[in-house]
């Protein structure tokens, strides 16, 4: 078997000869290098710098899933203008690509799962659908597949247009400016804790309970739903991307708003669509119906439900 060095190497090399992106490949470095040192800042803070620290996680989190994913890329329900630009200035605090790029992305991945089309290949490993996926250029079949996907819809909305068009600007204030100043300016801590907590810390663990998506949760758990694709059911996914660990089902069907068939239950990201409907800000949720989901259990499933 394969060491993680040599996992690594073969993963950044892939098919094709990609090149490396160094850039990426140093910025990542660096990230991680300051959410390791910032463990070190966390007993010299105040407790409200930690709260919030989270509260942006959770804000950064739920823009991707309850954003960028359910929405934009699945379509899985409609959400009104001021649900869609609160959604959007948070995906700006994630910093995981601009709305559209995300969700072009995003529905390459399924449709060519698992393939060189698929920006993220777990056949290539787990380092490559981890993160290596980002230190070299895209495979010439995700660009290509990519250009032949109807995307008419997201271009269709002045929200994704208007968060592309000033992507940069956006990520700056909200990925690192607003996190810092708020507890600075607030309750009077420093600059220094304020930025490497609520800023650093927070966007390195945002960024790897995401990718843990693509790697963890297309490698280790059961498949109730369809034994012959590679995403899994992982609970721990779950638990860290707040309801996106139900992967064999999310990838059976794509177009359930709640991404399990387990509704509210372990899924904090339905609970917020839900009480987006209930606010009236949310309609139009997808799901599909039981009997669909234990028929399909019973044709394609590993039993394992």
């Amino acid at each position: 078997m394969p060491g993680p060095a040599e996992e690594a190497r073969a993963g950044l090399a892939g098919s094709q000869g990609q090149r490396i992106v160094w850039r990426n490949v140093v910025l990542m470095s660096l990230l991680h290098l300051g959410a390791v040192y910032s463990l070190a800042l966390i007993p010299d803070a105040q407790p409200l710098t930690l709260l919030w620290a989270y509260i942006c996680f959770l804000l950064t989190v739920l823009s991707v899933t309850a954003g960028a994913h359910r929405l934009w890329s699945h379509r899985s329900y409609k959400a009104k203008l001021p649900l869609r630009i609160f959604l959007a200035v948070t995906n700006s605090m994630a910093f995981q690509n601009d709305i559209f790029e995300w969700s072009r992305d995003h529905r390459v991945h399924h449709k060519y799962s698992e393939t060189d089309a698929d920006p993220h290949n777990a056949g290539r490993g787990f380092f490559f659908s981890h993160v290596g996926w980002l230190f070299v250029r895209k495979h010439r079949d995700v660009i290509e597949k990519g250009r032949k996907l109807d995307v008419t819809d997201l271009l269709a909305d002045p929200v994704v247009r208007f968060q592309r068009k000033y992507y940069k600007v956006s990520v700056v204030l909200m990925c690192f400016v607003v996190p810092t100043l708020v507890p600075w300016y607030t309750w009077g801590e420093s600059l220094w804790n304020s930025y490497f907590l609520a800023s650093i810390l927070r966007y390195a663990v945002s960024l790897n309970v995401t990718w843990l998506v693509n790697s963890a949760a297309h490698m280790y758990g059961n498949r109730p739903y369809d034994r012959n694709i590679s995403p899994r059911q992982n609970p721990l996914v779950t638990l860290g991307a707040i309801g996106e660990g139900f992967h064999n089902y999310h990838h059976t069907f794509p177009f359930d708003y709640s991404a399990s068939e387990f509704g509210l239950n372990f899924n904090p990201t339905t609970w917020f669509i839900d009480f987006m409907c209930w606010l009236g800000l949310a309609t139009d949720r997808k799901q599909v119906t039981k009997p669909m989901i234990e028929a399909r259990k019973a044709r394609t499933g590993d039993g394992s439900a």
